[in-house]
């Protein structure tokens, strides 16, 4: 990557809209004579950004007079067997693959894979 390529214009969102370059805003890689730390405080701006996140345990195909015919209580059978590893969405985007665990009598998941992406 060139200088040229670094100096992208970028919209500064707390000077009035003027523009700045990537290499301004601080978003390239620090070298290893910068010295600064980041942490959660950095991500504030993106907290309430809402994200949707889905543990699938498995998945089934059924009519809508057999969903219908469901109640409380009723047995589905999964494409999945007990002990397989489930899948983690985030924003229908598959992420992860993990576990489910019992932490203090509730239900939880932990990640035991991370799935990368190959998008460019």
């Amino acid at each position: 990557m060139s200088d040229e390529d670094s100096k992208v214009p970028l919209p500064d969102l707390e000077n009035n809209g003027e523009m700045q370059t990537v290499e301004d805003a601080g978003l390239l890689a620090p070298s290893a004579s910068d010295s600064f730390t980041r942490g959660a405080s950095d991500l504030e701006a993106l907290f309430d950004v809402p994200v949707k996140v889905s543990a699938v345990l498995g998945r089934a195909r059924m009519d809508v007079s057999e969903l219908l015919k469901l109640g409380p209580g009723a047995v589905l059978e999964l494409d999945r067997k007990v002990g397989e590893a489930i899948d983690i969405y985030v924003n229908d985007r598959l992420v992860a693959r993990g576990e489910v665990v019992l932490v203090e009598d509730k239900l939880g998941v932990t990640m035991t894979e991370i799935i990368k992406s190959e998008q460019n």
